[in-house]
């Protein structure tokens, strides 16, 4: 790998990490369109390795914001949609990899854009944790359902918890991956070209997301949701 791709890969890490620092999630929407492109390898199990990284700093940053009950919900959600996703990738030819990116990318922006006027319900709660595990476990992208429920909440309360829904989801999409064969010493050596724009797009977040908590939270959102709809594009076109 030549010093130019290891330089972009950073520089798209980097933005990557930056925009879910501040938002509570997005990661997958900028880095996964560019990494497809450039390897297939690096989806699912690289980006969920330099995922669970950035969601341990932005836990340790807003934890104070976790809604427990919610998610409690969201992870036993999660677990449910995480099991069929391994088992489709189990026999999921690469070459179809990236359409099914871009369809996934697609309903995620759609359910971020369409979310609910008024507090979401119980059997709500769970279903966008099982529509999150199943989007994190093929492509590496479980937010824009989790967002969904929590796009009018502070952002504090937004971050922390997705973010203590990342770390757990997380490390079970990874058991998942490893168990059907996807989890390998190759996947684990992409990862870590991963984890230095990560770390660094997280330590200039600090800045945008205190500006996102002065009422402009659910903006940042639908932003997002609007990038998604460009990745799509990116990913199934380019």
């Amino acid at each position: 790998m030549t010093w130019e791709t290891i330089l972009a890969v950073t520089l798209v890490m980097t933005a990557s990490a930056l925009l879910q620092g501040a938002v509570g999630f997005g990661l997958g929407l900028i880095a996964i369109p560019f990494l497809v492109h450039l390897d297939l390898r690096y989806v699912p199990a690289p980006v969920l390795i330099a995922a669970l990284t950035l969601h341990l700093l932005v836990y340790r940053r807003d934890r104070r914001g976790v809604d427990t009950s919610g998610l409690k919900l969201l992870l036993g959600g999660r677990i449910v949609g995480t099991i069929p996703a391994a088992a489709l990738l189990a026999w999921l030819p690469s070459d179809s990899m990236k359409l099914l990116l871009g369809i996934v990318v697609l309903a995620g922006a759609a359910m971020t854009a369409l979310g609910p006027e008024r507090n979401p319900t119980r059997a709500a709660f769970f279903g966008a944790g099982a529509a999150s595990g199943f989007m994190a476990t093929v492509a590496g992208l479980g937010g824009p359902p989790v967002a969904l429920i929590y796009q009018r909440a502070a952002g504090l309360r937004l971050r922390g918890t997705l973010a203590a829904y990342f770390i757990v989801g997380s490390v079970v999409s990874l058991v998942a991956l490893a168990a059907v064969g996807k989890l390998t010493r190759e996947e684990l050596r992409l990862s870590t070209l991963l984890i230095p724009g990560t770390v660094l797009g997280y330590l200039l977040s600090h800045r945008a997301a205190a500006y996102l908590d002065g009422g402009h939270t659910r903006k940042a959102v639908l932003a997002a949701s609007a990038l998604a709809a460009l990745s799509v594009i990116a990913t199934v076109f380019f």
